[in-house]
């Protein structure tokens, strides 16, 4: 979920899953986006997702420590929702370079505020410290923000979760998914239950005054994704400006077509991240 435009100015190299469309691959972000995600996923057409190989991993690295990288930090999604960051271990056995492969137990811009406090780490940088020594530092700070951030969400419905085998805990939900709207978090790596609430409007504002109280009165980052729900989204994200206090910034984006492929059209979620 991060912009296109702050991977270029952070320097920030993205290694890109791919999402399966009927019978068709395509690379997440270029050729595949949420909007065809979520209209696939409408019209019933079988969506899936692929993580990238170890080979392509080790090209990345290969490239990087061609361009003068020494060490690299390579963060990613939860293992326990993709097999990326297993890919991401096999290749960096083969590395060139020293390789900080980090499992942020995470998903969307949770990643992604790991992603951007690693790069702080690597700027901030003692330059006397060997490059390794950096790596291994800011892959810690990643570990830690992702730990220190939270993500919930609601979806329409559990059926695309099911489908693509990333429901987890939240199973025991699906006898009554036609009558709840169910209320999910991101726990150690894995997507279980929260609450269960009676309407879509109920879900929303519980997961307003959630993301408030876990903020508390601290300094933060939130993220308000969706998956085409921009009206809904950007409601939430006015509420949550007027709601939180300290220094706070609120963003608003579309996840990406693999998560989207997941949650399926008309998710919101928030991911709430103390700054460190």
């Amino acid at each position: 979920m991060l912009p296109e435009s702050l991977v270029v100015e952070r320097g920030i190299t993205v290694v890109r899953l791919q999402v399966v469309i009927g019978a068709r691959a395509y690379d997440e972000g270029t050729q595949a986006t949420p909007e065809t995600v979520a209209e696939a996923l409408r019209e019933w057409t079988p969506v899936s997702t692929s993580r990238p190989s170890p080979q392509e991993f080790l090209e990345v690295y290969r490239g990087l420590a061609a361009d003068g990288a020494e060490a690299i930090v390579s963060i990613h999604l939860s293992g326990e929702v993709s097999g990326t960051y297993e890919s991401a271990q096999l290749a960096a056995r083969e590395s060139p370079v020293p390789v900080e492969a980090v499992d942020t137990r995470q998903v969307g811009m949770a990643t992604g505020f790991a992603v951007l406090s690693a790069a702080d780490a690597l700027d901030a940088g003692d330059r006397d410290d060997t490059a390794r020594a950096v790596a291994t530092t800011a892959a810690a700070v990643a570990v830690k923000r992702a730990a220190a951030t939270r993500v919930l969400f609601y979806v329409d419905t559990l059926e695309y979760l099911r489908r693509g085998g990333r429901i987890g805990a939240a199973a025991k939900l699906l006898g009554s998914a036609l009558a709840v709207k169910p209320l999910l978090q991101v726990q150690d790596g894995r997507i279980v239950p929260l609450e269960k609430v009676r309407t879509s409007a109920r879900a929303v504002s519980r997961l307003e005054d959630l993301a408030v109280e876990y903020a508390g009165v601290g300094d933060v980052d939130v993220a308000v994704a969706h998956l085409a729900n921009p009206d809904r989204a950007e409601d939430l994200a006015q509420h949550l400006r007027k709601r939180l206090s300290g220094e706070r910034s609120v963003v608003v984006g579309e996840v990406g077509a693999v998560i989207g492929a997941h949650v399926g059209p008309g998710m919101l979620a928030v991911a709430v991240s103390p700054r460190l």
